[in-house]
């Protein structure tokens, strides 16, 4: 599987357009046919509509969508005029954000994988989170360090100056 869009160049950074609310494919359709090389991942999940139950292709990241292009002026401004964008996220035009090519292989691996994909809350360590099932159902507390699937959420007295940590599954913590 080829770690850049079809068309891209590998030497181009990767930007992030941010959409507004469901116009992901309609950004995507407006820069390919500008000559832009956007990329949309997308995943697959039941909807139901009129009582029916089907399939349908969703954005991985709802909202964003990526762009494998390099944005000089002239290209930044053509990019900002496609119809259903809200904005391409950075500073300024001269400074925007870039996506890590290895990031973009990753998602692009995990969508073309076949396997089921589903979006999973960002946890990063240090975030303050909640606990949202089992025993300690609303406790709040940091996420201190996290492995693949679990936790060690600390929980602290500040009055005190002491903490107790625990360690939870991380799909029964969310950020708070």
């Amino acid at each position: 599987m080829p770690s850049i869009a079809p068309g891209a160049d590998a030497g181009t950074s990767w930007h992030v357009a941010w959409t507004h609310s469901h116009c992901e494919q309609v950004v995507h359709d407006h820069l390919a046919a500008k000559g832009f090389h956007p990329y949309l991942p997308k995943l697959r999940r039941w909807s139901r509509r009129a009582g029916v139950r089907h399939l349908v292709d969703a954005p991985l990241f709802p909202g964003y969508l990526f762009l494998n292009d390099s944005l000089d002026r002239s290209a930044h401004v053509e990019v900002r005029k496609t119809r259903g964008l809200a904005s391409l996220l950075g500073e300024r035009w001269d400074r925007p954000a870039v996506v890590p090519p290895h990031e973009i292989d990753a998602i692009r691996r995990v969508a073309g994988s076949g396997l089921e994909v589903q979006p999973h809350l960002y946890l990063a360590e240090g975030q303050r989170v909640r606990v949202v099932s089992g025993p300690l159902h609303g406790v709040e507390g940091h996420l201190v360090r996290h492995r693949a699937d679990r936790g060690l959420v600390v929980v602290s007295i500040h009055l005190l100056q002491r903490s107790v940590a625990v360690e939870l599954a991380l799909a029964d913590v969310e950020p708070a």
